[in-house]
């Protein structure tokens, strides 16, 4: 059983929000229900208590929750709350305008109890990860803003979280970098140094073994050695980390967006995430075993929110 969450879920199907909230309660989690838009959004802006997740059905009488999940990601108590949207499989359209609104996650109708067990749980690790990286990063002072040159070598995902933290202390704004940093040193150690795949990873997570494989590969002689560099460079102007691993590379360019396609997947949008969240530039280099990460210091709080983007 999952750790117990408060999740928002809005859906007009009575029948089908009974299944969906009696699947959630059974794995421990307090589900409150809403029949239509407006009574989704005024629930969670009233909230007493913090939600931890929201399920929300795209098609929804009074206000859309393509609406819904718009007024969630322009308001800053709500920007990183994760949002899972349940739409039908071929709806494209609705689904490009909600990954560039911020939904990170979609469910399709009809679903397996498995399947959205898998996504609830994925996205609610997506919330926990970020607020355990947040509290990391206030509970630090911040002498590496003096930090002008460095180089880091690093093996496992621990020392991937632990970098991560410590350099986005480096940056003006810590709370924007940290995801991001995140998702591509481990992107590094898993994907680069251990060569596992886009397909293999999602079938890792679906059967909940993909911290298992990485010990196992970690552990094989043909990657026990290797590492990943990471260079910190910092002008007046710009903030600047290359990232570089020793694996084969892979084929870049369609992650650095979000994908509709992929947007029933597990995972997948890490590079899109560090892209639009968290860097002022995004550059893979060669096979794709090398990232140079930029943060241009005088506009980085000028970034653009990928929820302000117009259709």
């Amino acid at each position: 059983m999952s750790e117990a969450a408060r999740i928002l879920l809005a859906e007009d199907e009575a029948i089908l929000a009974r299944i969906i909230r009696d699947l959630l309660q059974a794995e421990g989690h307090e589900v409150v229900t809403c029949g239509d838009g407006i009574t989704a959004w005024e629930c969670l802006r009233d909230a007493q208590s913090p939600f931890d997740a929201v399920l929300l059905d795209c098609v929804l009488p009074e206000l859309s929750g393509m609406e819904v999940l718009r007024r969630i990601k322009s308001a800053p108590a709500f920007t990183h709350l994760p949002v899972i949207m349940e739409t039908a499989l071929n709806d494209t359209g609705n689904i490009r305008k909600g990954l560039r609104a911020g939904a990170y996650y979609y469910l399709t109708k009809p679903f397996e109890p498995d399947v959205l067990l898998a996504i609830v749980n994925a996205a609610l690790q997506q919330g926990r990860e970020r607020r355990d990286m947040l509290e990391s990063v206030r509970r630090v002072e911040k002498p590496l803003t003096l930090l002008q040159t460095g180089q880091f070598h690093y093996r496992d995902l621990d020392e991937a979280h632990l970098l991560a933290n410590y350099l986005a202390h480096a940056c003006p704004e810590p709370e924007r970098v940290i995801q991001g940093m995140q998702e591509l040193l481990v992107n590094a150690v898993e994907h680069g140094n251990l060569a596992i795949s886009y397909q293999e990873k999602g079938e890792l997570l679906r059967r909940g073994s993909w911290g298992q494989e990485i010990l196992r590969r970690l552990a094989l002689p043909e990657f026990s050695e290797r590492k990943v560099t990471v260079i910190f460079d910092r002008t007046p102007t710009r903030l600047q980390l290359t990232i570089r691993d020793q694996g084969d590379g892979f084929a870049w360019e369609p992650y650095l967006d979000f994908s509709a396609e992929r947007a029933f997947d597990l995972h997948g949008r890490g590079i899109a995430l560090a892209g639009k969240l968290s860097f002022d530039r995004l550059e893979f280099q060669g096979n794709g075993n090398t990232v140079v990460a930029s943060v241009h210091l005088a506009s980085f709080p000028q970034l653009n929110n990928p929820a302000q983007e117009s259709d």
